[in-house]
């Protein structure tokens, strides 16, 4: 029995890796809650800067997220002290409630495209800040403390094309 398991373990680990993967980094909220004022940075460098690359957030929720849509900003910014600025909104859920993303129990990984092809021009470090920007309907002002967020991250793997 001790052999299969081993067997099985070696298996999923050689198929669960990408060897597209360039970077990954995860935040945890506290408490799985995401405050509109606390933006998430990720400082990253040591970036092929003549490879195509795509670029993903990546969340992860629990049944606790009252939503099912989610709208995000992020800011990257590059070492020449550019910045690129968007507003992103992703669908979360079906309409009939039953949760996107993969993952099995409570909380599921929601894994969203940011960037597409995109050429890191020049060495250097790079930041990414990414908030949440919710409101309820008819709500002018943001939802203060937004529910159910767990962790925010995110990846850069090479592109195939």
């Amino acid at each position: 029995m001790a052999r299969i398991l081993l067997v099985f373990a070696v298996t999923v680990l050689c198929f669960s890796c990408n060897d597209n993967l360039v970077k990954s980094e995860f935040q945890a909220t506290k408490g799985g809650v995401w405050n509109k004022t606390d933006n998430i940075l990720f400082s990253f460098s040591e970036i092929d800067t003549t490879q195509r690359h795509n670029m993903f957030i990546t969340v992860r929720n629990d049944a606790t997220f009252p939503y099912n849509n989610l709208f995000l900003i992020a800011e990257l910014e590059y070492p020449s002290g550019e910045t690129i600025k968007d507003t992103l909104e992703y669908e979360m859920a079906l309409p009939d409630g039953t949760w996107l993303g993969k993952g099995y129990g409570s909380i599921k990984e929601n894994k969203l495209w940011f960037k597409e092809n995109i050429v890191f021009p020049s060495s250097g470090v790079y930041n990414l800040r990414v908030w949440h920007a919710m409101r309820k309907n008819g709500s002018v002002n943001g939802v203060e403390n937004l529910k159910g967020i767990t962790d925010v991250g995110f990846e850069i793997e090479k592109s195939n094309e």
